[in-house]
């Protein structure tokens, strides 16, 4: 219950990385609040507000698109409503791209940046602001955490679009962490290498899953889990004096 009392939101809950985030800060005993644009699980099953309520009534789904600030805004206005306060903001919703910089066209580079970039800077900006007007609580107005990738350090194979707005939240995590540092807001984040989430197409392409194999030091690739394990530590009261910190989950990827 390393959560216990503690109001989380977790962005692009419904499937992935994010459905496992929200999931196991449910059972560590957080109030999640599971925000998406759509309920469909990308995977398949059930969508996660049901996976939730079997673990804790007090959660909730809230419909959002991210990349529009007035959305953004409401549900941070809802959470903080309901329930007092926002004292964790996981960064998860992502869209990918899929061409090299000369192959990508402004659409598709409006479509990745809206969500993996804006979105992120609006969660950011509603939630820090809500943040500065709540009381500390060992040491934290509140703790946000980022998902970035290891492609936000080095080069995303045709992925362009992607790679660079991750290359930003890395950024925005530092930032975060060393302007609002003294205020008691904790920013870090969490860059998880391949992880093998249940979606198909690009992702589970045979040539793409060999060359992530190649760059893993590990005998396996990642998965959700694995990540939600690195998200919940970070989010909780366990990680002190750690702030502007990018925690890779690689299996080792960026030591090679």
């Amino acid at each position: 219950m390393r959560l216990a009392e503690k109001t989380a939101i977790v962005t692009g809950a419904s499937s992935g990385i994010g459905r496992a985030i929200a999931l196991l800060f449910a059972q560590e005993g957080a109030t999640v609040v599971a925000v998406d644009v759509t309920s469909d699980v990308v995977e398949g099953g059930t969508p996660v507000i049901d996976e939730l309520a079997k673990v804790s009534e007090r959660s909730v789904f809230l419909q959002g698109d991210i990349s529009n600030a007035n959305d953004v805004q409401r549900i941070v206005d809802d959470v903080a409503g309901r329930f007092g306060r926002v004292d964790i903001l996981v960064n998860n919703a992502v869209v990918r791209g899929g061409a090299s910089l000369v192959d990508t066209d402004e659409a598709e580079w409006d479509r990745v940046t809206d969500v993996n970039l804006k979105g992120a800077y609006l969660c950011l900006r509603a939630a820090v602001r809500q943040m500065l007007t709540q009381e500390i609580i060992n040491e934290a107005r509140g703790r946000i955490v980022n998902i970035t990738s290891q492609h936000g350090m080095i080069a995303a194979p045709d992925d362009f679009a992607y790679g660079v707005s991750k290359a930003g939240m890395v950024y925005m995590t530092k930032q975060v962490a060393s302007d609002y540092g003294k205020d008691h807001i904790i920013c870090n984040a969490v860059a998880p290498g391949k992880i093998l989430t249940g979606k198909g197409g690009k992702a589970i392409d045979p040539k793409m899953l060999n060359y992530s194999r190649e760059r893993t030091p590990m005998p396996r690739l990642g998965t959700p889990i694995d990540v939600a394990h690195a998200v919940l530590f970070l989010a909780s009261d366990e990680a002190t004096y750690i702030t502007g910190h990018n925690m890779m989950v690689d299996g080792g990827w960026m030591a090679r």
